[in-house]
């Protein structure tokens, strides 16, 4: 399971729609936050949080897709890193 947090003081740049499409993946946990801490990034850009890291985007619909190759780039380095954990 996926981790996907959002602020919601980022709404404003359409991150709310995001997390509605993301509900609907059943491999993702949407979680919406008060504050994620990041306000500087908050006030300029769309942004999310994915399994931890930060996805920023220009717009939100960017932002989508930014999350799904976050979460594939993410499980790539954990079969690497099970790979090699194996081979020891």
């Amino acid at each position: 399971m996926h981790i996907v947090e959002f602020c919601v003081s980022n709404m404003h740049h359409g991150t709310d729609k995001v997390m509605e499409r993301l509900e609907q993946d059943p491999r993702i946990e949407v979680v919406e936050y008060g504050c994620l801490g990041n306000c500087g990034e908050c006030y300029l850009s769309p942004y999310a949080l994915v399994n931890g890291e930060t996805v920023v985007a220009e717009t939100a619909e960017e932002l989508y897709d930014l999350i799904f190759k976050a979460i594939e780039e993410q499980d790539a380095e954990k079969s690497a890193l099970d790979k090699l954990l194996d081979d020891l």
